[in-house]
């Protein structure tokens, strides 16, 4: 009779949860946390993907700003969100491989293990540019230079232990290049600088900004980090082209909940991210510089948990851990 009664519970457990997911977002707002300023590649991203939902399921969803600790105020939100999948966070490289590679032993929170993965969005590179002022035409020219003249050439991020600036690290690594790292609060104005001619030379991830700006000219693109050229780029070699055999940095996007979000709401949010991702949003992301690359929520886990390993050796190197 015991085992007879807990499968009726089990069973009327399933059948609530199936109705609530058939539901959600039932007409509730659902929030999308960035952790970086506006204007960057992350939050273009977020508003696209808000735009899409909000449409299908015709509900509100807001993208929430929560600029700082590279990342983490916004990571560390949605991991203590209640878990009822209406607190989503836009995961990427930098918020759930680099941050927690660098401070593993301050964080409050698991980065695989407080978060589920429903939604993979796609891949993105990073970019290196210089201003068109500069005498320098190619990644190598770059470096040949930067050999000649240590600590001579100066590069822009949107801030320290991003994405962004440890590619050039992994750069300067691979190369023995003396380059030096000027940290902005945020993307925008790193390429504001970069356009502008203020600052020799800068990298940001290819999404959004930093791709009109090549388009029009106002800045030199050198090199792509993946290992693979981007179609919106086709005339911009890889790092690996350009000189750097076996370099590929390749950031991601995606979207992530706290991991106690009931499994059939976690199912509706994949199922419907993999729908809007197969409609007009895909030429809209890959327009920005996105390659839309879809994956179960245990391969993008697994994806995750492997760019942590990766992240942690390069952190490492580079002597930033936990500064």
């Amino acid at each position: 009779m015991k085992n007879i009664a807990r499968i009726i519970i089990v069973g009327m457990a399933l059948t609530a949860g199936a109705a609530i997911a058939q539901n959600y977002p039932g007409g509730r707002p659902v929030r999308i946390l960035v952790g970086y300023t506006p204007g960057g590649g992350v939050d273009t991203t977020a508003r696209m993907m808000a735009q899409a939902l909000g449409e299908l399921w015709g509900s509100n969803v807001l993208v929430e700003n929560r600029p700082g600790a590279a990342g983490n105020i916004a990571t560390e939100a949605t991991a203590k969100a209640p878990p009822d999948g209406y607190t989503l966070v836009l995961c990427n490289i930098g918020s759930h491989a680099i941050t927690p590679a660098r401070f593993a032993k301050r964080l409050t929170y698991d980065p695989i293990g407080d978060f589920a993965f429903p939604i993979k969005i796609g891949g993105v590179p990073n970019v290196f540019m210089v201003h068109p002022s500069l005498p320098i035409r190619t990644l190598q020219q770059y470096i040949d230079y930067a050999k000649r003249n240590p600590g001579k050439l100066n590069f822009g991020s949107s801030g320290v232990g991003a994405s962004p600036h440890l590619s050039i690290e992994l750069l300067k690594s691979m190369t023995g290049i003396n380059i030096v790292h000027v940290p902005y609060k945020g993307a925008a104005p790193a390429l504001a600088d970069a356009m502008s001619g203020h600052m020799e030379s800068s990298v940001g991830n290819l999404a959004g900004a930093p791709l009109a700006a090549i388009k029009s000219g106002r800045v030199r693109a050198l090199g792509v980090t993946s290992a693979v050229r981007s179609a919106q780029l086709p005339d911009v070699p890889t790092f690996a082209e350009a000189g750097v055999p076996g370099y590929d940095v390749t950031g991601w996007y995606g979207l992530c909940t706290q991991s106690k979000v009931p499994q059939p709401v976690l199912a509706k949010l994949h199922a419907d991210g993999a729908k809007v991702l197969a409609g007009p949003l895909k030429k809209r992301l890959e327009d920005q510089g996105i390659t839309v690359e879809q994956a179960t929520p245990e391969q993008f886990a697994a994806h995750v948990k492997s760019e942590i390993a990766k992240w942690t050796k390069v952190v490492i190197e580079s002597k930033l851990e936990g500064d």
